[in-house]
């Protein structure tokens, strides 16, 4: 192309995966331009974790992924672990703690992460183009990718896709990198909404509308898998981490199982209860484990306000189960608005794990969101992007 900006690589997005893989592509002396559609770079990385980054995982195994090809991530996660991220964090004297589950968050804020990969950057000398609209992308016969953007034209030997899924629009999220993959011939998983709050029907939604706020640690579960974390109800529905996790594996028309008490047995507490204290309410000896007005929304009224002198065994059964078993099927997800993640996407077997390169466009790669590897809730997603990231750095 004439008249075009030549590089040895172009990446599109200057997302976590972007900015890892322009990193280590400087490192080795390649040149590196960075092109992004939106006003700043890194700007999920600057949203996530509620503002601090939950930037990695103490434990990482490719069992926290979901892909129709299980075993893809395992070459890269091996390659680049989360004790080689942590080793840069701290090189950067970037203060961090750990929460549940190994999750590591920074304790100031997500700034700390973007600096340090926009100073990485700046060492390897790549170059960060931003409010770059893209037109056309070409395959050249000499093996070149030739761009055609609102900034001018780009060529390059290799090009690499970090343009991440469809997730929280208002980031600036677009199909763009479906669009590259389809264009050269790459088969897309279906794509929905990851890691994403439920809605509710409208019967649900109006009975549980007035627990909005309220928190209750609990196993959820359905026929594929569980999670142990805290629910969330929200004036829509439920949310909260188990929710969140639980999301990734719902299908369409599935009720899910919550069980409220995890470490109790209730039919045995209230049995024992009758015994010793047989005049107390149902009401009283509930309120004890869960909020009041969760019991009063899930248990009927004539038998909460009854004292356990009158309440049959076979009644504790059901009660027990209610509890320990409620079931409730959401109407959907809030979609992508709220997902933290995109399932689906570009299909693993037509990439190298080693390289993240396309087995259909030599000097093509894709890496981080926009392939179909979906982390769980915890640090998984970011572990992801830089080590897919790091890998395709190594390559380009």
């Amino acid at each position: 192309m004439s008249n075009s900006l030549s590089s040895d690589v172009i990446i599109i997005g200057a997302s976590a995966s972007g900015l890892m893989c322009a990193i280590e592509a400087g490192k080795r002396g390649r040149k590196v331009i960075v092109l992004d559609h939106a006003n700043r770079a890194g700007k999920k990385i600057l949203m996530s974790g509620g503002g601090r980054c939950n930037f990695t995982n103490y434990d990482v195994s490719a069992d926290n992924f979901i892909s129709h090809n299980p075993h893809f991530c395992k070459s890269a996660l091996s390659r680049f672990t989360q004790w080689d991220f942590i080793t840069l964090v701290e090189q950067y004297a970037i203060p961090y703690h750990q929460r549940d589950h190994g999750q590591l968050f920074c304790d100031d804020s997500a700034k700390d992460i973007l600096n340090m990969l926009l100073a990485e950057c700046k060492k390897a000398k790549v170059d960060i183009k931003l409010n770059c609209d893209i037109a056309s992308v070409k395959h050249n016969p000499d093996k070149t990718f030739s761009l055609q953007t609102s900034l001018g034209n780009f060529s390059a030997d290799s090009l690499v896709i970090a343009s991440g899924g469809l997730s929280i629009p208002k980031m600036c999220a677009s199909p763009f990198g479906y669009q590259i993959a389809e264009q050269f011939g790459h088969h897309i998983w279906p794509t929905h909404a990851g890691l994403v709050p439920f809605t509710l029907h409208t019967q649900d939604k109006e009975r549980f509308s007035e627990l909005s706020g309220i928190a209750v640690d609990s196993i959820v579960s359905n026929e594929r898998t569980n999670f142990r974390e805290n629910i969330l109800f929200t004036h829509r529905g439920l949310s909260g981490p188990a929710i969140l996790q639980i999301s990734s594996y719902w299908q369409a028309g599935e009720a899910i199982t919550i069980n409220l008490l995890p470490d109790l047995n209730l039919n045995d507490l209230l049995k024992e209860k009758q015994k010793t204290q047989p005049k107390l309410k149902l009401k009283t000896v509930l309120s004890e484990h869960l909020p009041k007005r969760l019991v009063m929304s899930i248990i009927t009224t004539d038998l909460i306000e009854s004292p356990l002198q009158s309440i049959s065994h076979t009644e504790f059964s059901e009660i027990s189960h209610r509890l320990h078993n409620w079931q409730i099927k959401p109407n959907g997800t809030e979609g992508y608005r709220t997902a933290e993640v995109t399932l689906g996407g570009v299909d693993c077997d037509e990439l190298s794990s080693k390289t993240m390169e396309s087995k259909k466009a030599p000097g093509l790669y894709f890496i981080g969101e926009v392939v179909d590897v979906t982390g769980w809730l915890g640090g998984y997603n970011f572990q992801w992007a830089w080590a897919s990231g790091w890998c395709a750095g190594q390559t380009v």
